[in-house]
């Protein structure tokens, strides 16, 4: 596929001194779908978190574009963190501002275009996620499907060139969890954006994601790395063999 936009080299992430998760090694390619997975406690969230930059390593180093955000510092750092996007498993958008407004905050915070060329660039996110007709609307007065769709477009207002999603298909029904995945898969072929997905939801990995690694809290790393449908079928690990096959017990989820 290219020249990988992400690397990850012997990276261990934690809070303080405690490590969660030891001397992780993957790569991400451009243009294609890399689903974090794990049962809960894995550390799904806390590598999400130390990939997008909100906290530090306690050892090794994230490349985002060729660029180290472990080490880099000042206006390096902003630019390797302004090819990305993030959506969080809530959405997070703000309940007082409209659709639109959510999208154009970050325009207002990070470009000086005029109003006009924010607003319109706006209404362009949201019709690129089929919210064209609800650019007024608050929050609240939209499904939780929606709201989804509507933070992937905030998430893509300076037009990243990776998004991450954290849990995506949360709390949604299967028919508009699938809507989704099929919203993940028309921009990853429309606009070739790379997307790394933590998620646990069975039917979105196999919809939508070309490979995957599978993390576990007693190894604290990686026990599994490749194409979700030959892990599945082709895994020597019972661990791994048993989250792909919904088999109680393999992972100790709480």
């Amino acid at each position: 596929m290219g020249q990988t936009i992400i690397r990850v080299e012997h990276l261990t992430v934690g809070y303080g001194s405690q490590p969660v998760l030891n001397d992780l090694n993957f790569e991400v390619q451009p243009g294609e779908v890399f689903a974090v997975l794990g049962g809960s406690g894995s550390g799904k969230s806390t590598l999400l978190k130390h990939m997008i930059g909100l906290y530090p390593p306690i050892d090794g180093h994230i490349w985002l574009d060729g660029i180290d955000i472990a080490t880099a510092e000042g206006a390096t750092r902003l630019s390797a963190l302004r090819r990305i996007g993030v959506t969080y498993q809530s959405g997070a958008l703000f309940g007082s501002m409209t659709l639109a407004q959510n999208v154009r905050l970050v325009l207002e915070e990070y470009t000086e275009l005029p109003d006009e060329a924010m607003n319109l660039i706006a209404r362009m996110k949201l019709d690129l996620v089929g919210l064209k007709d609800f650019a007024e609307s608050l929050p609240a007065e939209v499904s939780g499907g929606m709201q989804k769709r509507a933070a992937i477009a905030r998430a893509m207002a300076l037009d990243p060139a990776i998004l991450f999603l954290d849990e995506p298909s949360a709390g949604l029904d299967p028919v508009t969890s699938a809507g989704l995945d099929q919203l993940i898969l028309r921009l990853k072929r429309g606009l070739g954006v790379t997307f790394v997905v933590v998620t646990h939801e069975l039917p979105s990995i196999f919809t939508i994601a070309d490979r995957v690694i599978m993390l576990d809290r007693r190894a604290r790393g990686i026990v599994a790395e490749g194409r979700p449908q030959d892990l599945r079928d082709h895994s020597d690990n019972p661990v791994v063999r048993q989250f792909f096959n919904r088999q109680a017990g393999a992972l100790e989820m709480a």
